[in-house]
């Protein structure tokens, strides 16, 4: 009875799509020392599912016109059953995947989770990280209050940096003379569309994952110390989980404000310009370091080259050894990073004036520096711990 029961069972999971989450969700080898900073990455495919269904819900109910959009928005929030809370789930979702996302990247880089053979899944995960601020900003703009309206207007006009075909692109992104209804439309189109390209983008980075396997805190290829992730890991993953919930939970609840800005419940005045405009704070270090240069055009350059830098890092930074407990200065100098990181995510919430714009210049400067670093102390600290020989006696 029992040959016959596990014969059974072999036989579904021979099935295509029971084989897959077999194999990818089941009997997934993972290695046994992984710590809790391997669960970001499963969080954040949770934080992209919450946001997909509760974006769709409040599609329902948007009306994409610069003269009911704001209102519509305010239905949603005080009449419609529960809608308050679908919104909020969706305006601080999207603050907590930031959240996650980041501390995903910080783990990546502290235990170079990127270096060779894995330069696929640091790849994808850039352009991850790009098409979500993307879709961040865009949707930023539905809402259509006071900072909607005139960080779009903001944004939109650095393509006018562009030598000769600029202002050519800013008003075809318009679609019209200004920020106006043509663009409230084709941003609440992309809006809708590109969950779904983060989504694919999601199934390659986790295929590109699985290819090679899981990386571990000790850096080392272990090809025999391996558990399935299913029972073992993943109610690790559920207890994070629920720690993202509670947090989430807590949010919403007690302060679901907190982390907006207070002028985007202001609804949209093309004749009157906020005192100080600027983006949510998820997307604040790439504003620092677009207005640290006093060229538009540079500035632009510079906050693309910051993605391009993370993009070829990879490439670059190939220590011959990768664990993190073995390499004092290349823990210093991400940590130095991460710090830097935060940093630029303040000044971007300054005013353009001394000493912030002095402060933006110099952390600009060192995001750079300290990558470059990162990938010029790797051959040294792989000499450095190379075991030495003893003579012999």
């Amino acid at each position: 009875m029992a040959l016959q029961h596990t014969r059974l069972r072999g036989s579904v999971w021979n099935q295509p799509l029971l084989s897959v989450v077999q194999n990818h969700l089941v009997a997934y080898p993972t290695p046994s020392n992984l710590t809790g900073n391997w669960n970001w990455g499963v969080m954040a495919g949770l934080c992209l599912v919450l946001q997909i269904v509760t974006g769709i819900f409040l599609a329902m109910h948007y009306a994409a016109h610069v003269d009911l959009a704001f209102a519509s928005v305010q239905h949603m929030m005080r009449d419609v059953p529960n809608g308050w809370l679908i919104r909020y789930m969706h305006a601080n979702g999207a603050s907590l995947f930031f959240i996650v996302v980041y501390m995903h990247l910080f783990r990546g880089l502290y235990y170079s989770s990127y270096t060779q053979p894995r330069e696929l899944v640091w790849l994808v995960g850039v352009v991850i990280l790009l098409v979500m601020i993307l879709t961040a900003f865009i949707g930023y703009v539905l809402p259509w209050g006071q900072m909607s309206l005139w960080g779009a207007t903001v944004i939109t006009s650095l393509a006018s940096a562009i030598p000769v075909v600029g202002d050519h692109i800013v008003q075809w992104v318009w679609g019209a003379h200004s920020v106006d209804n043509p663009t409230l439309n084709r941003f609440y189109s992309l809006h809708y569309l590109f969950p779904f390209l983060l989504a694919a983008l999601s199934l390659v980075h986790l295929a590109a994952l699985h290819q090679y396997g899981s990386t571990n805190p000790l850096g080392i290829n272990a090809q025999t110390d391996l558990v399935d992730f299913y029972p073992y890991f993943y109610v690790k993953d559920l207890v994070a989980v629920l720690g993202l919930a509670a947090a989430a939970a807590a949010l919403i609840g007690f302060a679901p404000e907190v982390l907006g800005h207070t002028d985007n419940n202001i609804p949209a005045n093309p004749l009157q310009t906020p005192a100080h405009i600027q983006p949510e704070f998820y997307v604040l270090w790439a504003y620092a370091i677009l207005r640290s240069i006093p060229n538009k055009l540079a500035g632009v350059i510079a906050m693309l080259v910051a993605f391009v830098a993370l993009a070829v890092l990879p490439y670059l930074h190939k220590p011959s050894i990768r664990g993190a407990p073995f390499r004092s200065m290349h823990q210093t100098l991400v940590m130095a990073w991460i710090a830097d990181f935060l940093l630029l995510t303040y000044l971007g919430a300054c005013p353009v004036e001394d000493p912030y714009v002095v402060m933006g210049q110099l952390a600009t400067l060192g995001f750079f520096a300290l990558l470059a670093l990162i990938c010029a102390t790797a051959h040294l600290e792989s000499y450095l711990v190379q075991p030495q020989t003893l003579p012999v006696r």
